[in-house]
């Protein structure tokens, strides 16, 4: 990537960046700003180092980067806020030769921006990426799950999502998105922020849950007594969508494509423009979401890539993320023993989860 854009070398202060550099290591402190509280340089004849200030430098290569060889930069915190561009500046130091800087960040100062190289470098899981991969999937699968089969009307959306914050903490998971939503909120709105009410029949719950820098997203709803036909149907209907989506996300298949995939299959379902009242998900790893397919998207599926679909149908909803193989895409995030809705497509079938009657 550093010689394809002409680089001596790449600044990556970005919290999701430093997770993937690192194999799961973190430089969060303040996890409402992008940036994290070092960065990590990566020249183009292979040195790394990383630049952090003395508050952090120690904590830095005892617990985040022990035995990855990056060489400290160590600078005095009040260096950093007399200037911007301190921490560009010192990188461009380190490199040999005047070489031009790229950053993941926006640095201004003739710093030229990379971030979506960077990203096209993360969208391959390797096996190791793979294995943390479904170890989160299944924890956050069976966390979501048994707190879903716990719940009880009367419980309010925010008691909802303390619980679920808990049940992931328990498993040293935290959570980028939390959405709960009550009965009518789950049609009224695509992103139900938790709030005081109560729910009484229906009850969505979302994660997009988050250990060693990955995500993993899901949706699982319950419902008090017998599932309602007209949420069995547009479950049932959003089952179908998404079918049809695994199938198509394949190695080579580009985003625009799979817009156009989820598009159709909602008129199919006689549930014609669902698609643009919500995005349908994409490409998934150390972010929430890489990209979404959208009509103009020219992003291509990669092989062993991190994928998260969410399609909805007003009232209804299937998430889970899976990886792209060779055989096909794999489920990461079943809650065990949770009722799924079977599609037969293709030649293959496919499976999403179903409402649970509790």
């Amino acid at each position: 990537m550093l010689a394809a854009e002409g680089l001596g070398g790449v600044l990556l202060g970005a919290q999701h960046n430093f997770s993937w550099l690192t194999a799961g290591g973190t430089n969060a402190v303040d996890t409402t700003r992008e940036q994290g509280v070092c960065a990590l340089l990566v020249r183009a004849d292979g040195r790394r180092y990383v630049i952090a200030s003395r508050i952090e430098m120690a904590r830095m290569l005892e617990e985040e980067l022990a035995g990855l060889e990056f060489g400290p930069v160590e600078y005095g915190w009040e260096e950093e806020k007399a200037t911007p561009a301190f921490l560009s500046d010192r990188a461009a130091s380190l490199i040999e030769g005047g070489g031009v800087l790229g950053s993941d960040l926006s640095t201004g100062g003739g710093v030229k921006a990379v971030e979506a190289a960077v990203a096209r470098c993360r969208y391959r899981l390797t096996g190791p990426e793979i294995e943390r991969f479904r170890l989160l999937g299944r924890d956050a699968g069976e966390a979501v799950g048994g707190l879903m089969r716990s719940l009880r009307p009367g419980e309010t959306e925010r008691e909802v999502a303390r619980r679920l914050s808990d049940a992931l903490a328990a498993r040293g998971i935290s959570s980028d998105v939390t959405l709960v939503a009550a009965d009518e909120r789950i049609a009224k709105y695509r992103h139900p922020v938790p709030t005081e009410r109560a729910w009484r029949h229906v009850l969505m719950v979302v994660t997009c849950a988050r250990r060693g820098g990955l995500v993993a997203s899901l949706t699982r709803i319950v419902c008090a007594g017998a599932v309602p036909e007209e949420l069995r149907r547009r479950t049932d209907a959003a089952a179908r969508v998404n079918a049809r989506l695994l199938a198509s996300t394949r190695p080579g298949t580009g985003g625009a494509e799979l817009y156009r995939v989820a598009a159709e299959a909602y008129a199919a379902e006689g549930f014609p423009g669902e698609e643009r009242l919500h995005h349908q998900g994409g490409a998934a790893g150390y972010r929430t979401r890489d990209w979404v397919a959208h009509p103009a998207c020219n992003e291509i599926v990669q092989p062993e890539q991190a994928f998260a679909w969410n399609p909805t149908v007003t009232g209804s909803k299937a998430e889970e993320t899976c990886i792209t193989t060779a055989a096909g895409v794999e489920i990461l995030t079943n809650s065990p023993g949770w009722p799924q809705i079977v599609v037969s497509y293709g030649g293959s079938e496919y499976q999403s989860p179903d409402v649970l009657a509790i």
